[in-house]
């Protein structure tokens, strides 16, 4: 895979740059003036997913973490990415059945069981859920519950533990 030059890495972190200060067009302008044929490189593109993910344009960001996964298959992000762009677009069996055979591939990635955990709460499949919640947990528990505590599409397994819990109460 070719290098980056240095001025186009100074445009990719003018542009992460822009997307941290949370103006998804002013870091699609520097990533246009990268130089075309640097514009595929799995770094831009990644870049390039931010940008269309905060712009909500999903099917792109499916087409971009696809392509970075041609590229550079062992970047957990892209897998990750595509697979939540797919439930973004109410493709959450798609989402699974793209993320689930990588969850072996990278076992420290907490987001990849995860997010797993997700799709599987929004099937409605809550006993799979649960194991692969377990196996976040497992990797990096504090991260996982910061970020479970909000998750609206963990709210399924919650109710269905407060359920539990209040069956086995009264």
């Amino acid at each position: 895979m070719d290098f980056l030059e240095t001025h186009d890495v100074m445009r990719l972190n003018a542009a992460q740059g822009w997307l941290g200060l949370g103006n998804h067009l002013e870091a699609n302008e520097e990533l246009e003036k990268i130089t075309p044929a640097m514009r595929s490189h799995p770094d831009v593109l990644e870049v390039r997913y931010e940008i269309y993910a905060k712009a909500k344009r999903w099917e792109a960001c499916v087409d971009i973490a696809a392509a970075i996964i041609k590229l550079a298959p062992d970047r957990p992000d892209a897998w990750i990415n595509r697979s939540f762009a797919l439930h973004e677009l109410k493709r959450t069996q798609e989402a699974f059945d793209n993320l689930l055979p990588v969850a072996d591939k990278f076992p420290k990635v907490w987001r990849i069981p995860y997010n797993l955990a997700c799709y599987c709460a929004q099937l409605g499949r809550l006993d799979e859920c649960q194991a692969w919640f377990k196996k976040a947990m497992a990797v990096d528990e504090q991260t996982v519950q910061r970020v479970a505590l909000d998750d609206p599409d963990l709210k399924p397994l919650w109710d269905s533990m407060s359920t539990t819990v209040w069956k086995h109460t009264a």
